[in-house]
């Protein structure tokens, strides 16, 4: 059984939280001319609802395509390799709940990379758990192999070339794993918060310096 059919199950609500999360937060970031790329991008709720001239979306699961919209871009393979994408071309990078998944070479290979295929004013945007707040649920997840809190991803990012513009340690809750129901005017006012007591996934912008 794959992860897929396992810990990572299809939930509609998924859908309702990251269309939300584009219209209240994400857009803004996004020049509607430019080239957003999603990292690992799973069911694709995030790269079929933010709105750019040109959209991709990476994972190796294969089963990915088959939930990317038309004309979003999927290319099925690792996010380690991106030598087919073009130097310079790339506006905004997103990875959601991914690099606690990839082994620290692989991380920072996959760093190496963005600084060539960003542009200029372009962006780095990391969504993943802050361990300093999830230790208790983290391994939860038996596909983690990488821990990282908000300063340490940080440092990592400045070690490795880039400069942190913005820091949230607790930007969302962790999961979306309960029987609560998801309304969009609940997220648009939790991201209003100005202390999340809930949240346990950060979220770090940073750009190449």
């Amino acid at each position: 059984m794959s992860y897929h059919a396992s810990r990572f199950t299809f939930d509609p609500r998924r859908e309702i939280l990251w269309r939300t999360l584009c219209g209240a937060c994400f857009q803004k970031l996004v020049p509607r001319e430019g080239c957003v790329l999603e990292l690992g991008a799973g069911y694709g709720h995030f790269i079929n609802n933010i709105q750019a001239a040109r959209r991709i979306a990476v994972d190796r699961w294969p089963g990915m395509a088959e939930y990317i919209k038309p004309p979003v871009e999927a290319r099925i393979g690792s996010v380690t390799e991106l030598g087919w994408l073009e130097d310079g071309s790339v506006d905004f990078v997103f990875a959601s709940n991914l690099f606690e998944h990839l082994e620290r070479g692989e991380f920072l290979a996959v760093l190496g990379q963005l600084r060539r295929k960003l542009r200029r004013a372009g962006s780095l945007n990391i969504l993943q758990p802050n361990y300093r707040y999830a230790y208790r649920e983290y391994f939860d997840d038996y596909t983690h192999v990488a821990v990282y809190s908000a300063d340490g991803l940080c440092d990592l990012l400045a070690a490795s070339g880039f400069e942190v513009m913005d820091c949230q340690p607790r930007f969302l809750p962790l999961t979306i794993k309960s029987r609560a129901p998801v309304f969009p005017a609940l997220i648009r006012l939790y991201l209003k918060l100005p202390f999340k007591p809930l949240g346990k996934q950060m979220w770090i912008r940073a750009r190449v310096a």
